[in-house]
């Protein structure tokens, strides 16, 4: 429980080892991931219907990862249910709709390549830490529940097994935090809309 994350997967020296160090911490995924949503609100470029589509996929994104957060404790017993009968990683797969829809709201090539970039160099290297953390945990009921599922966008869609779970809003909100992403994004969404018009 205690070890390094870049110890699960394994680790390399010289400037890889750095490298490996930087992108399995989860605190620099957050808060690069944050950093490039107000980067897309500031150099979002003019246009009406793409920043409404845009902004819209980002509140879809941000609903799903309040529901999923709603319904996991994390490391305490496996998230089979709800949101996580659908995906292994769902509060990953909100972050992808937050991203690429404030991607679509700046349409800035520039801003849009940085933000593939940083999902095809972080994201991966923390789908492989979280699997093999979950594996080592819960062991065959994680094997068999995730035979199937994929890691972060939905290959089924089981409405029973959807709402087949308790929601609790005080996990979502204050211990898994999501108020203040609510806070922060609803604060980009509206600095986007201005440089929007």
């Amino acid at each position: 429980m205690g070890r390094d994350r870049t110890e699960v997967i394994g680790v390399r020296t010289g400037l890889l080892g750095a490298f490996d160090r930087l992108r399995y911490k989860e605190i620099y995924r957050q808060a690069i991931g944050l950093l490039l949503i107000a980067v897309c609100a500031a150099f979002t470029e003019p246009g009406h219907e793409r920043v409404i589509i845009g902004l819209a996929l980002a509140v879809a994104g941000q609903v799903w990862r309040t529901f999923a957060a709603g319904t996991i404790f994390k490391n305490q017993r496996l998230a089979s249910t709800g949101a996580y009968s659908l995906v292994r990683h769902p509060l990953y797969f909100g972050n992808l709709l937050i991203l690429a829809g404030f991607g679509l709201a700046c349409a800035n090539p520039w801003v849009i390549g940085v933000l593939v970039l940083f999902w095809v160099v972080w994201y991966p290297a923390a789908v492989r830490y979280e699997d093999a953390k979950l594996e080592r945990l819960f062991g065959d009921e994680w094997r068999e529940w995730s035979r199937g599922t994929w890691a972060i966008i939905p290959n089924r869609l089981d409405l029973a097994k959807l709402t087949d779970t308790q929601w609790s809003g005080r996990q979502s909100m204050i211990r898994n935090g999501e108020l203040y992403i609510w806070i922060y994004l609803l604060g980009c969404a509206a600095w986007t809309w201005i440089r929007a018009h």
